[in-house]
């Protein structure tokens, strides 16, 4: 009895053992398609995609296609576009998996993914909500679903605000000469830097697969090349008027650039490639040097001065820059390419 005694007073000393602990839950909204419960730090404070010219081509990630049984259409032109809508936001699932344009995706970075906008472009992204806006590059298609107009990076959703789910937002796309004029830069107190026009690095270059015709990142051409012409065309005999000098090409695809004033100019350097007394002789030229010099085709413009119309191309962020495009133009068309600088 006594050993019995002991035995029951041992046990009602013995501390109850712990219920098992639920998982604590992850917070919002990392449990879904975030990054995880250890995001890298201060991603609110990574920097809006820089608009810069690059090239737009047909084919690749501007070719036609049809998603879920509804066809889509990709414009192939410098195009203004001004949307309303639903945005969304993908992360981790494709982190890492090649976009529609061949460039792998980065969830931290500041792109997204539109059905028909041309790739790549610029967009500038708004919250109505709370009149945060970003602007990212489209490198990628998507989404495909009734009434979204935008898939954002998992960045740009939370600089806007809008992890939580879909929410409307103001979409508007950053053409070429919002680029050129600085026109991207209102409302930001910023002063365009020769607005980094002249590509930090060569735009990448995608080719068709003969396999799926899927687009594939090209490892053979790494710098925009001029294609070496044996008859080089005399502006003056194309054009029926003296030039003073000639420049890049645009391509036909593109329309042709309404002239900008000098007010409208950016500040930079530029290669000029003619003037002109009437506004179809700049264009006529720059119609010409676009079927010789297409990788140049996004920096040319045509600037109204008092009574001239001059056809150029730019801004570069130095006069090296400038310098080396304007011999490059030289070379290629025979042209004389003038360096000129714009406060």
């Amino acid at each position: 009895m006594l050993a019995l005694l002991a035995l029951l007073g041992g046990c009602a000393t013995r501390a109850p053992a712990p219920a098992p602990s639920a998982p604590a839950p992850a917070p919002f909204p990392y449990d879904k398609d975030g990054p995880g419960a250890n995001p890298p730090p201060e991603l609110h404070k990574v920097p809006d995609a820089a608009p810069r010219l690059e090239p737009i081509r047909r084919g690749g990630p501007n070719k036609p296609f049809e998603v879920l049984g509804q066809r889509y259409e990709p414009v192939t032109e410098d195009k203004p576009l001004v949307e309303r809508g639903l945005a969304s936001w993908y992360g981790r699932k494709f982190h890492g998996r090649p976009t529609s344009s061949g460039e792998v995706y980065n969830m931290y970075a500041m792109t997204a993914a539109h059905p028909t906008m041309p790739i790549p472009s610029y967009a500038r992204v708004r919250n109505p909500k709370n009149g945060r806006e970003v602007i990212v590059r489209i490198n990628d298609r998507g989404p495909f679903h009734s009434g979204r107009v935008i898939d954002l990076s998992y960045t740009a959703a939370l600089k806007l605000d809008l992890l939580r789910g879909v929410a409307p937002v103001e979409l508007e796309r950053i053409t070429f000469e919002d680029i050129r004029s600085g026109a991207w830069l209102r409302g930001r107190g910023e002063t365009p830097p020769g607005l980094g026009i002249e590509p930090q690095e060569p735009p990448p270059v995608f080719v068709a697969s003969s396999a799926s015709g899927a687009p594939e990142r090209s490892t053979t051409q790494t710098t925009p090349s001029l294609p070496t012409t044996t008859a080089r065309p005399d502006p003056a005999a194309l054009l029926g008027e003296p030039t003073q000098a000639a420049a890049p090409s645009s391509p036909s695809t593109a329309p042709a650039p309404v002239p900008l004033t000098q007010a409208k100019i950016a500040p930079g350097f530029w290669v000029q490639l003619g003037a002109f007394a009437k506004l179809d002789s700049a264009e006529r030229l720059r119609e010409q040097v676009a079927q010789s010099a297409e990788a140049f085709s996004p920096l040319l413009t045509v600037v109204r001065e008092a009574s001239l119309h001059r056809l150029q191309a730019g801004p570069y962020a130095s006069r090296e820059q400038a310098s080396a495009a304007a011999s490059q133009l030289r070379a290629a068309m025979a042209l004389r390419a003038v360096v000129v600088e714009r406060r």
